[in-house]
């Protein structure tokens, strides 16, 4: 978020402890039968037979100054439900939750307004370092990003997982990064596969950096099955209140055609020259619908960066003169009927190769911790929450890299009934919510892990 300092967690002697895995508790899935669950198919996201476009907005009340998990309050859900309904939102974001937490109140509250939710599997304590990605990936980060998945995965409304926010950015160095988020995405899909969950998508989201757009893109839909994300999201504010070719949104369009995998926008909604919300037009426009699937509006809940749409004081909201604005726009253009000129079939596109705006010279990735494997076949047990230790150097990391198609599932699914980034908001130019610390690389027989 554009205003915010950087959000810094202090990793106790305790983290170093590695967390064993232990049998996750059963609880009884939940459903809302006239609530289809959402797929990702060819270049599009399809509820049943039906096109979905993502048609929502990023919620994360009180932003990185007060990480809360707002879908483990009633209070605070049922709260701005009311005001996404007014607004007619179809999906929300929710950056930061608390996987030791039960979430049937709020979840079922949302399927039955027929509003999905795409989360973060990442928080403050345990996601990748962007600054130095080895260590930080490792058997406890996974373990609590797996909670994450037992604790929303069997909710009909989970509409997507992101495996990162944010991790690359303008920093080329930051690009070293990408094999760790993508190894990340790799494990979310197999860990779904192997505890025979639905299968959720899992992608990623970039942020607003031309330099590394496409080829980020690019290699996150490279490689083998099993490597390859579900989708990819970017975050976008070039439209500053414009039009499709002046934002340059025409030549993205162009740049994505043929892409092979879902895209939409994580977040989008420039503040400058005011906002009257034209993006809703061009993404529901046929210049749009048969390369993106909608986007995720910037933001809800007004923070000191001045993009929220609506006022929170306690218990009550006050909605800004943009929040009309907002709500204008998804009404006067609906989602289009038909297929919106999707693509029925999925492909994969060749890997970037290295140069002076992409730092990634191999498409190996990391293997996955070798404790971390324990939890496919016994699963990932109760979460940390927003108060464990942290993940950041507690050990158990890669020893090495995986071979191509290791990914896959390592059991046959079967019913499971187990429901039981970290950057967030705003353009790039923000500061970011992320845990820094001095670059550390892993030298392995006499390879440098990248």
């Amino acid at each position: 978020m554009r205003s915010f300092a950087l959000l810094s967690a202090v990793v106790t002697a305790g983290s170093l402890v590695m967390a064993g895995p232990t049998p996750t508790e059963p609880q009884q899935p939940n459903k809302r039968a006239s609530l289809p669950t959402v797929t990702a198919s060819g270049n599009a996201f399809w509820a049943g037979k039906n096109r979905f476009y993502v048609r929502g907005i990023d919620y994360q009340p009180g932003g990185s100054s007060d990480a809360k998990d707002p879908l483990a309050d009633p209070s605070v859900c049922k709260r701005d439900l009311a005001e996404f309904k007014k607004l007619g939102v179809n999906t929300v974001r929710v950056y930061i939750t608390d996987n030791s937490a039960n979430h049937d109140e709020c979840m079922n509250a949302f399927a039955d307004a027929n509003i999905y939710v795409i989360l973060d599997v990442n928080n403050p304590l345990y996601s990748i370092n962007q600054d130095d990605p080895v260590p930080s990936y490792n058997a406890v980060y996974l373990q609590s990003v797996f909670a994450t998945v037992d604790a929303f995965v069997n909710y009909p409304n989970t509409l997507a997982f992101f495996s990162g926010n944010e991790v690359i950015d303008a920093d080329v160095e930051t690009t070293k990064a990408a094999p760790y988020v993508k190894a990340t995405t790799r494990d979310i899909r197999q860990y779904i596969a192997s505890r025979g969950y639905r299968k959720v998508p899992v992608g990623y989201s970039a942020a607003d950096v031309s330099q590394n757009r496409m080829q980020l893109a690019h290699y996150m839909n490279c490689g083998t099955d099993d490597e390859r994300s579900d989708f990819f999201a970017f975050n976008d504010y070039s439209w500053c209140n414009t039009d499709f070719k002046t934002s340059g949104w025409d030549v993205k369009v162009k740049n994505f055609t043929g892409y092979g995998i879902p895209i939409f926008l994580s977040e989008w909604g420039c503040i400058t020259n005011g906002r009257d919300f034209g993006e809703v037009q061009a993404l529901m426009s046929p210049e749009m619908t048969g390369v993106y699937s909608g986007g995720l509006m910037y933001e809800y809940a007004l923070e000191a960066n001045k993009y929220g749409i609506a006022k929170i004081e306690g218990s009550k909201v006050s909605e800004l003169p943009e929040f009309a604005k907002f709500a204008s726009a998804l009404s006067k253009y609906p989602a289009p009927t038909g297929d919106g000129g999707a693509v029925s079939t999925t492909n994969a596109v060749p890997c970037p190769t290295k140069d002076p705006n992409w730092l990634v010279d191999s498409t190996l990735l990391p293997a996955i911790p070798e404790k971390a494997k324990d939890y496919m076949k016994n699963g990932a047990g109760k979460g940390p929450g927003l108060s464990g230790p942290g993940s950041q150097n507690a050990g158990g990391t890669s020893t090495g890299f995986a071979s191509p198609g290791s990914g896959s599932a390592t059991a046959s699914p079967s019913n499971h009934k187990n429901a039981g980034g970290a950057t967030f908001g705003g353009p790039i130019d923000k500061t970011p919510l992320v845990l820094t610390g001095a670059v550390f690389f892993l030298t392995l027989a006499g390879t440098l892990l990248l």
